[in-house]
């Protein structure tokens, strides 16, 4: 059984939304083409951010045989439960703002997802993978 992971319908329209609406604020309000030039390649980046969660949206899937990670724009990586050294939930506040990230070592890469990358919290993730290993990866 395969177990996946992905990021929410709603994210890549949010970007692809605040992506016109900032094109929309620069042609209303800028006053120079500078402002315009930099709204317009945020807005860009933006575009590109939002293509990529439509196209690729899957993140993170879990089968008996491992792991299969999303790798640059929309590739993928089968990584077998033998090359899974760690997986941890890293807990970080800064300036009153606490974030939350899965990561997975694989040795010769670390695989690093957000509660936003995954549609779930990444403690629940965690054990779900360290359950679909059939054991405690360490922590």
């Amino acid at each position: 059984m395969t177990t996946r992971w992905r990021v929410r319908p709603a994210l890549p329209t949010l970007k692809l939304t605040g992506a016109v609406l900032l094109l929309l604020i620069a042609a209303l309000f800028a006053t120079d083409s500078v402002a315009i030039a930099v709204a317009s390649v945020a807005a860009a980046g933006l575009v590109v951010w939002g293509f990529r969660d439509l196209l690729a949206p899957e993140r993170l899937a879990v089968d008996e045989t491992g792991l299969t990670v999303r790798t640059g724009f929309a590739g993928r990586r089968h990584v077998p439960w033998s090359a899974v050294e760690r997986i941890a939930v890293d807990r970080r506040s800064h300036n009153g703002v606490r974030s939350e990230t899965l990561e997975i070592d694989t040795g010769d890469a670390v695989h690093i997802f957000s509660r936003h990358d995954l549609g779930a919290p990444p403690e629940e993730v965690a054990a779900a993978l360290n359950a679909a290993a059939g054991g405690e990866i360490r922590r």
